[in-house]
């Protein structure tokens, strides 16, 4: 085996190992030890909940946007924005 072929061998077998540690989750930490992370399922509930007010969130503000830059002075049509916004929420 000439240099070339053991440097790439070296290179394939790193990276290699390197993958399968990032898939059973370890990782290094700012100090270079190598640390074990589980995914915590409850962290991943509230990302996903927080993901979901923030949907709302983004929903209501494109809502009360259009209704403030809207020209028709209709207050009907303010009154069923502010309603239908009201149901969203407490839906």
């Amino acid at each position: 085996m000439n240099p070339f072929e053991m440097v790439v061998a070296i290179i394939i077998v790193v990276t290699i190992g390197s993958v399968i540690k990032a898939r059973h989750g370890i990782a290094k930490d700012r100090h270079g030890n190598e640390v074990f992370h589980r995914p915590d399922p409850a962290l991943a509930a509230e990302t996903a909940r927080l993901r979901d007010e923030i949907r709302t969130l983004k929903d209501r503000v494109q809502v009360l946007e259009r209704v403030i830059t809207d020209n028709e002075t209709s207050s009907t049509r303010l009154d069923r924005e502010i309603e239908a916004l009201r149901t969203k929420n407490n839906a």
